[in-house]
């Protein structure tokens, strides 16, 4: 007993620690040196796990930590754990189980570790169970998100077993209940200790938690009440749909346990990139060629559109390369909403690369006329 460290040492805290202090260092404490979350020095942490625990025992009680700051570790009637029944604390490899006679405990455990304990972990178990969720990747054409398409996709899950109907037992027989934890899947223990009686919970290692026991499996599924298979399925994607985003199919994932609802299936899509096409929210972005009188004089284009439409439009005279245009609503359409982007095209001017003699005259002759620079004449092999 003399040997114990001093339990604001051990939670890390200053004597004129607050409750709330005093939880907040328990917590952190509690998580880093609990056995299951140290499997490779599960002994030591054991050990820090239990001095932890007593401490906050103590600290936490403001009769206790009265007599704690009066009299120390050691007296009048000592405050370390180990006595009769065997210390504070318990727990399982399958998680933190068995605080429920100490109300707060359980509470700071579940809030980081996320589960329930006592009665309540038990009904969690013993109740219905949803299936597990599926994801499926989706590849689609440019074209493909534009217009929204309907696609038939293969993938592989559990299935109820059409023989047994998901019992897990030979037909014409049932499940029995455990005969060890009586139908809980839970195995109750009390325990006398310094401060009382504690319960502890832990899963019945006899039918594992599932309060039934198959002593004659069905051999379609040896017991486990489904089956692997593959399922064809319709997916229909909406027109619009972007890059990662996700359709999801209700009731397509894994079948759910002790009359569960299935699973979902989550379908992410994947868009291929487009030689010409770019996307850019709900619009639309592509380049388009046009000649260089078509530049110079205006013309009438068309331009086409991703569903392989053509849209009629007008270039005035005089349009720079890079100059852009936008045609209203002939982008992509919102899944969710009327709402439809735009599409927007740049042009880029093409020089011609060669001309005839007769074209090169007029082009001379149109220079002149604007006062320009007399284009370079083209010398022969000899000058």
């Amino acid at each position: 007993m003399a040997n114990k460290r001093d339990y604001y040492e051990v939670l890390g805290v200053e004597k004129t620690a607050t409750d709330e202090e005093l939880k907040k260092a328990y917590r952190r404490l509690a998580k880093k040196y609990h056995p299951d979350a140290n499997p490779d020095n599960k002994k030591e942490a054991e050990a820090k796990f239990k001095e932890v625990n007593e401490a906050y025992e103590t600290l936490s009680d403001p009769q206790k930590r009265k007599m704690y700051d009066q009299f120390g570790p050691d007296g009048p009637q000592g405050f370390g754990g180990g006595g009769p029944g065997g210390g504070y604390y318990s727990y399982s490899t399958s998680g933190f189980d068995g605080f429920g006679d100490f109300g707060d405990l359980g509470d700071i455990f579940s809030s980081f570790f996320g589960g329930g304990f006592s009665s309540n972990r038990s009904k969690a178990q013993a109740g219905p169970r949803k299936g597990a969720d599926l994801r499926y990747n989706m590849d689609l054409t440019f074209e493909e998100a534009f217009s929204g398409i309907e696609k038939e996709i293969n993938i592989t899950r559990d299935e109820t077993c059409n023989t047994c109907h998901g019992s897990g037992a030979k037909p014409g027989t049932h499940a029995e209940t455990c005969s060890m934890c009586g139908g809980t899947g839970q195995i109750k223990q009390v325990q006398t200790t310094i401060l009382g009686q504690m319960q502890t919970t832990r899963t019945c290692p006899t039918c594992h938690g599932e309060g039934k026991i198959i002593k004659e499996p069905c051999g379609e599924c040896r017991g486990k009440g489904t089956v692997r298979k593959s399922a064809r399925i319709r997916v229909k994607i909406p027109a619009g749909i972007d890059d990662n985003q996700t359709v999801v199919l209700r009731n397509e994932g894994e079948p759910g346990q002790k009359g569960g609802p299935k699973g979902d299936l989550y379908i992410v899509i994947h868009l291929k990139r487009h030689s010409i096409y770019t996307r850019k929210g709900d619009h639309v972005l592509c380049d388009i060629p046009i000649t260089y009188t078509q530049a110079t004089l205006g013309a009438e284009i068309e331009v086409p559109m991703v569903d392989g439409s053509k849209e009629k439009y007008r270039i005035p005279e005089g349009t720079q390369t890079g100059t852009k245009f936008t045609i209203r609503g002939k982008g992509f359409k919102s899944p969710n909403t009327n709402y439809s982007g735009d599409f927007v095209f740049t042009v880029q001017v093409q020089v011609p690369k060669k001309l005839t003699k007769e074209q090169r005259e007029l082009l001379v002759e149109l220079a002149k006329t604007m006062n320009e620079q007399p284009p370079i004449k083209k010398r022969g092999i000899f000058g």
